[in-house]
């Protein structure tokens, strides 16, 4: 569950270090995004040398969190921390980083980030 002021860390080389959530898409009809779920994050510590800067408003897609998430045969996935890919825009879905670090989530395929997950090193 990630919901407003929560705190990434990118699980790209966009040069996010961290970044902080500041809006949820369709946030007037529900209170928490999970996984596969666009939020717009600010960033709060950048590489200098990498594409995104401080303080710069990017979309993100969330790919691993902490509170587990109910798949439809019945199983959980859970993460040991809260990642998201920074992305160039919501229609394209294409990662603004070149390489995506660690595992994400099987439900980013069937939301239409194929790039993510062919860029990821495992999917669960």
């Amino acid at each position: 569950m990630i919901q407003r002021q929560t705190r990434l860390i990118a699980a790209d080389n966009s040069g996010v270090q961290k970044m902080k959530v500041i809006h949820i898409y369709g946030a007037s009809k529900r209170r928490f995004a999970y996984v596969g779920d666009i939020v717009q994050c600010v960033v709060q510590q950048a590489d200098p040398r990498g594409i995104v800067k401080d303080d710069e408003l990017v979309p993100v897609v969330i790919v691993r969190t902490r509170k587990e998430h109910r798949r439809g045969d019945g199983s959980y996935i859970r993460f040991d921390d809260n990642a998201g890919v920074v992305i160039d825009n919501q229609k394209d879905k294409n990662p603004r980083g070149t390489r995506i670090f660690g595992p994400i989530a099987r439900e980013l395929k069937e939301r239409g980030f194929d790039k993510i997950t062919s860029l990821a090193e495992e999917v669960y």
